[in-house]
């Protein structure tokens, strides 16, 4: 096909009119003009299925008030006319949606009473990501999201999602999209080895596998407990919670704790509320990370996990600038940690999967991620920052405590009567601010091997960032007014990967910019003589 003034490259639109294929990456006013004649295409037909349940699953809690209205008045037509409008609804989805996929450009159509045309270039495409729910799986269906990197909004209709095409086209399809600009025949030849049959050699070096011992870490964070207390708000915001509070049940066991006395009681609520969140967060981890394998190509990282909904996360290793060892205190104390990957493009922060350890040994985190950063500077020993940063951490931590006592003893010289137990959480709070201030020096470090940054601090949430030098893009040294009094400064490592900055915190100011010459050489010579 052609346009007027612009030959086509040779039959872009009827070499791939299959859905969940793509031609060759290209640009140009050719290449554009081909796109514009190929055909828009739609979802696999089978989604006509998934999309009703879908939405009455979105909207389960106002279906269920609406049919126990309906009970409780004799007229079912309510509930009835409202699953109606779901199903109608989700049926106009996919009736409203299609997509197309050119060689400039990857668009897609939807909405039923808004209309909306999300197109995304394709030399800006930095991840594919593929999800399949239980009934996806069911029906051999997978859901696409194509990520660039930049959140242009918030949204499901800012969000680049082909929900959903036939799992078998999948790995084709996203081999293509994330190829890069090659030549037709190069661009055929990586879908050909993509789909060859089963039977074929597999090049890819396993990395990592989940155990089904690792969920013994899953107690140690706060999933549980979000997940009791959103559970727990959402009953009552739908009447259910104020009917359990008023049962029967509930009356005697609050007449059985009062007997127990109140601090039993709490403790008892402590002990109950401990299980059944460690119960909720194994489970959890169990669904979203069980069958975890990682895998390397030698071009990109695959990462695949879950039980029940499966998640597949491409991650190329051109765009890979370091590793973020994460070790919040309670999984620490376990021993565990987790681990992401550091990408050009991909942010963490925003919700785009960076995953390559789940919660896990520590030992094998480091592993792994020694393993896809090439082991070169692991394990490396880290430099403190010397007495003036460990004199600050004490410092920060203890002040407030020493405010509240102070406050405490003049309330208590000018005549107010002061309990014991105050004095005792105050002794209590003093201790628990050493602690922290203590572990706190211990987690505060940095290293410079050849090519690399590293910088670890925290306690409470402590990570550990190895950044490659090649991904920096500028320096920066900052020194607050008490940080120019204890004679120490903060160096920021800028980078258009994972957060944005790395910081090495409260390093001798007179070691600044040697670490910024180590890291980039020449970098901080020439800066630290304009200042």
């Amino acid at each position: 096909m052609s346009s007027p003034g612009h030959p086509a490259p040779p039959d872009y639109a009827t070499r791939y009119p299959a859905p969940g294929t793509a031609p060759p990456e290209a640009s140009g006013a050719a290449a554009l003009a081909a796109e514009q004649e190929q055909p828009w295409l739609r979802l696999d037909k089978r989604m006509l299925l998934v999309h009703p349940v879908d939405e009455v699953v979105k909207l389960l809690p106002v279906l269920l008030i609406s049919l126990v209205v309906g009970t409780q008045s004799g007229n079912h037509t309510f509930g009835l006319i409202f699953v109606a409008v779901l199903v109608a609804y989700a049926l106009l989805r996919w009736f409203t949606t299609s997509y197309r996929i050119g060689p400039v450009h990857v668009q897609l159509r939807t909405g039923v009473f808004q209309k909306n045309l999300l197109s995304v270039p394709r030399n800006r495409i930095r991840s594919v990501d593929v999800e399949s729910g239980v009934l996806h799986r069911f029906l051999g269906l997978s859901v696409v999201r194509i990520g660039t990197g930049q959140q242009s909004g918030h949204g499901d209709s800012k969000r680049f999602e082909l929900n959903a095409l036939d799992s078998a086209l999948v790995p084709a399809l996203r081999a293509a999209l994330l190829a890069g600009h090659r030549e037709p025949a190069a661009a055929d030849a990586e879908t050909a080895q993509v789909g060859a049959a089963a039977g074929a050699p597999n090049r890819e070096t396993e990395i990592a596998h989940w155990t089904p011992a690792w969920v013994r870490y899953a107690p140690f964070s706060v999933t549980g407990v979000l997940t009791v207390a959103a559970a727990v708000g959402l009953a009552f915001q739908y009447g259910l919670g104020k009917r359990i509070a008023d049962s029967s049940a509930v009356s005697r066991g609050v007449d059985s704790m009062q007997h127990l006395g109140i601090a039993a009681a709490v403790a008892l609520a402590l002990v109950v509320l401990l299980v059944v969140a460690s119960g909720l967060a194994c489970v959890r981890y169990l669904i979203a990370f069980g069958n975890l394998l990682v895998t390397d190509n030698g071009k990109v990282l695959h990462v695949s996990h879950g039980l029940l909904k499966t998640r597949q996360t491409t991650l190329d290793r051109a765009r890979l600038r370091g590793t973020s060892l994460r070790e919040p205190l309670l999984l620490r104390a376990a021993g565990g940690a987790h681990l992401d990957a550091i990408m050009t493009g991909i942010s963490a922060g925003k919700g785009q999967s960076t995953l390559l350890m789940p919660q896990s040994p520590r030992a094998e985190a480091e592993r792994v991620a020694a393993v896809v950063l090439g082991g070169a500077h692991s394990p490396v020993p880290l430099t403190q920052h010397g007495p003036a940063a460990r004199r600050r951490r004490y410092t920060r931590a203890l002040i407030p405590v020493a405010t509240l006592g102070v406050a405490a003893a003049v309330a208590s010289a000018l005549g107010v009567t002061l309990r014991w137990p105050l004095w005792a959480g105050l002794a209590a709070l003093a201790v628990a601010a050493t602690a922290l201030a203590w572990d706190r020096c211990r987690g505060l470090g940095h290293a410079t091997p050849p090519g690399w940054l590293i910088t670890r601090s925290g306690s409470l949430d402590r990570s550990r960032a190895s950044l490659e030098a090649d991904g920096i893009i500028g320096w920066t040294v900052r020194q607050t007014y008490f940080q120019r009094r204890a004679g120490v400064a903060t160096v920021v490592a800028a980078t258009p990967a994972g957060a944005g900055h790395y910081e090495v915190l409260d390093l001798p100011a007179d070691r600044a910019w040697a670490l910024i010459e180590t890291v980039t050489p020449g970098a901080g010579d020439i800066w630290s003589r304009t200042v």
